[in-house]
């Protein structure tokens, strides 16, 4: 046996089964052992029967005072008695096991562990596990493994599997150095594996989830040098300095630029004048005023005589941001040309051509920017825009158009800084914390659905004061294919509760390129009142005279990208309003969504998405394996965390090639991480 034997070949898995694990990704040994338990079930010292909370597991130590009675229905044998102690009295029943009738005797103590339930008026355990005193006393010593589990597989089978790997595990090789485990003295790697799925003790847990939690980490940021190392990071560059039109720029736009805004642009400026190049990120919440900025650097970029490009995530914040930048800079004679997927093949050919004869200063565009046929002719500032929209080779092959262009990416998604100097290592990191002081904060509202027809009546009255309003659709699943009908059909059901009047239209993602353009023209004309649509207007989206937003559904959405949904209001100068609509009852969705309803800081709520849904769901749908920590956490464990930032600091100081470690998760998080 190896890692690469199908699980097929182990012991009790047959073609169901192992199509079962398949569903889970689980297909061979090493997939398998890397299968950890999500929690562990303790045996803690029995509880009174007047004690036990309705819904939390529990051990009780009773006599059962009835007789075990068999009931038949529906074709179940159901075996029911009652169980008392000198608190009180429960009912005890089991589905289809008729052999505990025999088992269980009227009159004597039995220790029984379950999850109480109320039934028939009455405190029930359904289907509790049974101990003698003795055997509840031996089972305390042990930590019982909870796995993840999909139709077809059991806990029983889960663990059944693992155990026939035991010979493997013990021969998996020690991938780390040996003065990193001198130093750091992490359990050793296939004793942690063995222990995260039959701990000998709470301490041996403990040990083996550090040390998995620690290769967690310590793998990810080794992945993350790999592909950045061999670069350097502050090779000569283009010496681009303030020019006297980007000074004028500043001066004449209506408003000031922030303490903050003014503090990136100095770094990038400086940046951008050392004669080195430039790799930085800049973070913003939403409307912090990203933007003005870019057009600042490709200005000066321009007048230094050097070509820049902005590369934004879709085609509709692509044409926004062509449109701003050519009424902004219509008076310092700039050629700004737009370049997508769906621009007409015969102005591609022109806009190719006055490229590459650098008869075009200003680059804007998709993806198109960085095809092969895209020559350009003096490239010296590389910027993208919502970056973590983009992988690392994306970013890599627009700068490899230019000869070591400048590189700026930026975000409006807040990373928590030491997550960002771990995800970005290769950038320096600005961050925009602060938003213009003319901007009245959102006021907000998370409703069920019981208030739709308020919503629907508030809307109605911001329309007739000439406002504008988006209502958002969820799609169900990340590769929605019914998410057109989804909105029209709600547009239409709008169109019933709205007077004539309201002018409404939809948006979806499926919508041919020229069709959601023309729609957000008519928008941002004024043309439309009422928008419904995907999340397709996420990002960057600017009607200033929008005042509403609506989500519906809004408990499947992460907090990050419902903050980033509410961004598209409040950006002019009239009181806006967000409303948050759902349908769940559950406490802990109510809790979650009440972080958006206290507060309007993306960089707070970015942190408290992190805790409450994990890295992995950060950007709301999972994206391809980026921070796909399985134990890991960047908060509770972030000591553990410095600790594999530092070692892989010291291996590299030291020359160590990180290409000798021999570590299959290693090759698979290098894939993972060239897609941040």
């Amino acid at each position: 046996m190896d890692g690469t034997t199908n699980i097929i070949e182990l012991k009790g898995i047959g073609e169901k089964s192992a199509t079962a694990f398949g569903r889970l990704g689980i297909r061979d040994v090493d997939s398998l052992i890397t299968m950890y338990p999500k929690y562990y079930l303790t045996y803690e010292d029995p509880k009174d029967v007047n004690e036990i909370e309705i819904g939390q597991r529990v051990s009780i130590f009773v006599r059962i005072n009835s007789e075990v009675h068999i009931q038949y229905a529906k074709r179940m044998k159901i075996v029911t008695c009652t169980a008392k102690d000198h608190t009180g009295t429960i009912m005890l029943v089991w589905y289809n096991m008729p052999y505990l009738k025999k088992q269980l005797h009227q009159g004597r103590d039995y220790i029984f562990t379950g999850t109480p339930i109320y039934k028939n008026g009455r405190i029930t355990m359904e289907h509790p596990e049974i101990f003698t005193q003795e055997d509840y006393e031996a089972k305390q010593e042990t930590l019982q493994p909870v796995y993840p589990l999909t139709s077809g597989l059991t806990n029983k089978l889960v663990s059944k599997a693992v155990a026939q790997t035991k010979d493997y595990i013990f021969h998996i090789p020690e991938y780390l150095p040996q003065n990193i485990l001198d130093q750091y003295e992490p359990m050793e790697y296939h004793q942690a594996i063995w222990n995260i799925h039959f701990p000998e003790s709470k301490e041996q847990l403990i040990k083996a989830k550090k040390r998995l939690i620690f290769d967690e980490f310590f793998i990810f940021i080794a992945a993350m040098h790999m592909i950045t190392s061999g670069e350097d990071l502050k090779e000569e560059g283009y010496k681009i300095g303030v020019c006297k039109e980007a000074k004028e720029l500043v001066k004449n736009l209506p408003y000031e630029l922030t303490t903050a805004q003014k503090r990136a642009l100095n770094e990038m400026a400086k940046d951008m004048a050392s004669g080195k190049v430039m790799n930085r990120l800049v973070q913003g919440d939403v409307g912090s005023g990203k933007t003005i900025l870019a057009v600042i650097l490709l200005l000066m970029c321009a007048k230094a005589g050097y070509q820049g490009v902005l590369m934004a995530p879709t085609e509709v914040l692509a044409a926004q941001h062509y449109e701003s930048f050519t009424e902004l800079l219509e008076s310092y004679d700039i050629k700004i040309a737009l370049l997508t997927g769906s621009t007409k093949a015969k102005e591609k050919r022109e806009t190719y051509q006055k490229i590459k004869d650098g008869e075009v200063d200003i680059v804007i565009g998709t993806h198109a920017v960085i095809q092969d046929k895209v020559e350009y002719n003096k490239l010296a500032l590389v910027i993208t825009d919502e970056q973590h929209r983009f992988g690392v080779r994306q970013r890599e092959s627009l700068s490899l158009k230019g000869e070591k262009p400048h590189v700026l990416v930026m975000s409006a998604t807040p990373i928590p800084r030491t997550l960002a100097i771990i995800l970005y290592g290769d950038l320096d990191v600005s961050i925009i914390d602060e938003l213009p002081a003319e901007r009245l904060p959102i006021k907000n509202c998370v409703v069920n659905t019981s208030y739709r027809p308020t919503a629907y009546r508030f809307i109605e009255k911001q329309v007739s004061q000439g406002r504008q309003v988006y209502i958002i659709c969820p799609m169900v699943e990340e590769s929605e294919t019914m998410e057109g009908e989804n909105v029209i059909q709600y547009a239409q059901m709008l169109r019933s509760q709205f007077a004539p009047s309201v002018r409404i239209s939809y948006l979806h993602g499926k919508m041919k390129a020229a069709d959601k353009q023309k729609v957000m023209d008519d928008f941002s004309e004024g043309k439309i009142d009422v928008l419904v649509s995907t999340t397709v207007v996420e990002v960057g989206v600017n009607v200033p005279n929008a005042t509403v937003m609506m989500v519906e559904n809004a408990e499947r959405f992460g907090l990050a990208q419902l903050h980033q949904l509410r961004g598209r209001v409040g950006r002019g100068g009239y009181q806006s309003y967000c409303i948050f609509m759902t349908s769940s009852k559950k406490k802990e969705t109510m809790q979650r969504l009440e972080v958006l309803n206290k507060s309007n800081d993306g960089f707070y709520i970015a942190n408290e998405d992190l805790k409450l849904r994990g890295p992995g769901d950060f950007f709301g749908v999972r994206q391809s394996g980026m921070m796909d920590f399985v134990l890991a956490d960047i908060y509770t464990n972030a000591d553990i965390m410095k600790q594999a930032a530092d070692a892989v600091k010291q291996l590299e100081e030291s020359g160590f090639d990180f290409s000798n470690l021999k570590n299959s998760r290693l090759e698979k998080q290098i894939g993972l991480a060239r897609n941040i």
